[in-house]
């Protein structure tokens, strides 16, 4: 088998999602990481010099492009999957029966995905926009400056845009937690599945790897939906 046939394969496409997702799942610990400084309470110094350094340094900014392109290939590749997968069923259950015949993230994947697709692009409207081009994501500053002073110099004030967006936003709280809770369910799926597609599957082993795929899904996604939380109750300043 060419690398082309394997690529466009069940099996290949199945690799590329899991191959992608694990590097995903890596990417989320550093954003959720850096994201989590805000609880710091330190009027947002910390949060914004790491963020200042993730935006500036080169070599970051390099693994940013592919971060983005391996983000495509995931979509993109879950989409062809759940429409293949559809197509292969073409005549419906004579008698309706979704709890027996499949599992209840299969039936709604649909819905999950897009709801996980709005919050990413209100993320990237909101936060990624404003510190790679300036500004403040369409929002009036208020009396807000959209830059900071870290260290005697100045960098893109995340926290304040971030305080801008969520602190009287209740409607943008709510889709942003919605999206956190689809991204748990599909982090709840794809974390033993990205390790079984490549192999791991072992009776000792597995256990291991669901567990560990349960206490990461829940504490990322937790500590992302308490950051819109903790900005719309002042629980940060």
């Amino acid at each position: 088998m060419t690398w082309k046939l394997f690529f466009t394969s069940s099996i290949g496409k199945k690799f590329i999602m899991a191959l992608t997702g694990i590097f995903l799942i890596t990417f989320l610990i550093v954003h959720c990481a850096i994201n989590a400084m805000i609880f710091f309470n330190d009027g947002g110094e910390t949060f914004n010099h790491w963020g200042h350094f993730m935006g500036s340094n080169l070599i970051v900014r390099t693994m940013e492009l592919g971060l983005f392109l391996f983000l495509i290939m995931h979509i993109v590749q879950g989409l062809t999957l759940w429409s293949q997968n559809n197509k292969s069923r073409p005549v419906k259950y004579v008698v309706k029966n979704s709890a027996a015949n499949s599992t209840w993230y299969s039936r709604s994947m649909g819905l999950l995905g897009t709801l996980i697709l709005i919050f990413l692009v209100l993320h990237l409207y909101h936060f990624w926009t404003p510190s790679r081009f300036g500004g403040m994501a369409g929002i009036k500053a208020l009396d807000e400056t959209s830059l900071a002073t870290y260290n005697n110099e100045e960098v893109h004030n995340l926290y304040a845009e971030m305080k801008l967006v969520f602190e009287n936003n209740l409607l943008i709280v709510v889709v942003y937690i919605l999206g956190v809770i689809s991204l748990c369910w599909h982090l709840l799926h794809g974390f033993q599945s990205a390790f079984q597609t490549f192999g791991v599957n072992h009776k000792r082993y597995t256990p291991i790897i669901k567990g560990a795929g349960v206490v990461y899904s829940v504490v990322i996604c937790l500590l992302f939906a308490l950051m819109p939380l903790a900005f719309y109750l002042h629980w940060v300043n």
